[in-house]
Formats: structure tokens, sequence, C-alpha cells
């Protein structure tokens, strides 16, 4: 049976929270904006609606985990874990400041709810088959879910673990790909394209879905057919907008990294808040 998708709930939660990752990577002075705003309507399903969690006992050995692979845009993983309870939303404000719980990459050291260490692209997913792995030997009924760039698919070792992830038949592992076409250095296919990329996934054994993720509909399906169908991992990939919210921000490899000045952090805001949006 389902959850109940409630979309207007998620929709306004969203809201919040990318107005929050504006906030927050404006106080640090820097930050990477654009794959945060891609990437937090998922998150926002995940902690909000799908995944098995207890903020109150971030250790909780039967919680599901989740791993930000592409931890650089970490902002996106902070502003859930605080909304969800994690720690005191106040943390927002100290992100990147030496001493503060809340780093440039996340620290499971640091943090409460983060899962895995992150920031050097392309190992997450194999961190995530470790997990799987290690549920599945404790005979857990957890899921491990991991977030990647489309970028990071340039990288060899995420299809060792790809392969890996199908030999040994994790199906309790969902990889979802924030596919916003951007990276630091361009356009995703002009640097090293990963098209065709269903077929790619597909061809190293996972069930594959794609979707705009953007949709809380379209999330919502994909995820409730990942804990449908078993036998093999899954993969979503979830077509979005780089800065996804902000209209000068979307689809422009200018924002990927750096922070807003004050102008154009109080614009994104008004926007965020629905005021100087023209769809």
């Amino acid at each position: 049976m389902g959850i109940d998708l409630d979309t207007r709930f998620l929709e306004e939660k969203a809201r919040k929270l990318r107005r929050n990752i504006i906030r927050m990577i404006a106080a640090a002075r820097s930050g990477h904006p654009g794959g945060s705003l891609s990437a937090i309507d998922i998150l926002t399903y995940l902690y909000f609606l799908r995944m098995r969690i207890d903020p109150s006992n971030s250790s909780w050995p039967d919680r599901d985990r989740f791993i930000l692979s592409k931890g650089h845009c970490s902002p996106a993983l902070y502003a859930v874990l605080a909304e969800r309870g994690y720690f005191p939303e106040e943390h927002l404000w100290t992100l990147r400041e030496i001493g503060s719980i809340l780093q440039g990459h996340p620290d499971m050291r640091k943090t409460p709810g983060v899962d895995m260490t992150t920031g050097s692209l392309g190992q997450g997913l194999s961190c995530g088959v470790g997990m799987a792995l290690g549920g599945r030997l404790d005979h857990k009924g957890f899921r491990v879910y991991v977030m990647v760039s489309d970028g990071e698919l340039q990288s060899g070792q995420v299809w060792e673990a790809a392969m890996a992830a199908s030999q040994f038949k994790l199906d309790h592992l969902i990889a979802i790909i924030d596919n916003n076409l951007i990276q630091s250095d361009g356009v995703t296919r002009t640097v090293i394209d990963i098209e065709p990329a269903e077929e790619r996934w597909s061809s190293f054994g996972w069930e594959v879905w794609r979707i705009n993720g953007h949709s809380f509909a379209e999330i919502d399906a994909a995820f409730e057919n990942c804990q449908a169908l078993h036998g093999k991992p899954h993969v979503i990939i979830a077509d979005t907008v780089k800065g996804k919210g902000v209209s000068f921000m979307e689809n422009s490899v200018k924002w990927h990294s750096g922070p807003p000045s004050g102008e154009e952090e109080q614009a994104a805001l008004r926007e965020l808040s629905g005021v100087g949006r023209h769809d």
C-alpha cells in the first residue's frame, strides 16, 4: 500500500527549505546554491514522507540511510535535517564557520543525521553498496538511498559500485541521479556526456526510472516502484533544473558555486516567498 502524498505540504516545505539554502550560503559567503536547489524537492520527499527515521535517535540501527554523494551540496541536506528536527535551525547560519557542526561537506562525526562523510565525488555509491551489504548481513530491513550528481557519473568508481550492487542483487539500494545538466566546468554533455543514461544503467543490471525531479507525483511513483520490485538495485534518474526556484540562478553555470550578493539574496528570497516571479 502506498503512502499518502500531500503535495501542498511538500511544496510549501520545499519552498521554505530553498529560502534557508539561500540564507545560509549568503551568511557563509561560500557554498553551492545551484545543485542544492535542484536536489531539495527529492530530499524533502525522502525526509518528510518516505524514509524510516527517528530524529530523536539519529543512530537508530534500523533507520533508513541517506548518502549525499554530491557532498558540495550540503546546504540542501543541512536545511532538511534542521527542519526535520535533528538540530536547531540556528546552526544553519554558522555554515562553514570554524567549530560549526555544519562544514562545507557533510561530516558524520560532527552533524546529527549525517550517515556518511562525503565530498570526494564518485565514492558515495560505493559506500551505499557497503551499507546495503552490511544491512543484509545483520538481517536488517533498512533501505539505503544515495544521491549522486550527473557530473559524478563521469567517475569510474561509480560504475564499479554499480556492477557490485547488481552482482549482489541489492534491491534495498536506491540511487538517485540529480540530473541538472550542469557541473563546475560547464554543461555536462560537453564535458563527458552521460547519455543514454537509462540504457547504461539498465545494461549494468539496475531497474531504471526516469522522472521530473521537481514533480512530487512522479517522485512518489518512482519510489513506490522501487519498494515494490525485488531482485535488482534501483536507480531514479531525476531530471532537474540547476538553481530551481530562483529565476536568475536557473540553468546557469555561474551558480554552480558562489554566494549571492546582498541584493541577490533579497531578490531570491522575494521570489521564494511568491513575490517577483513571473513564470
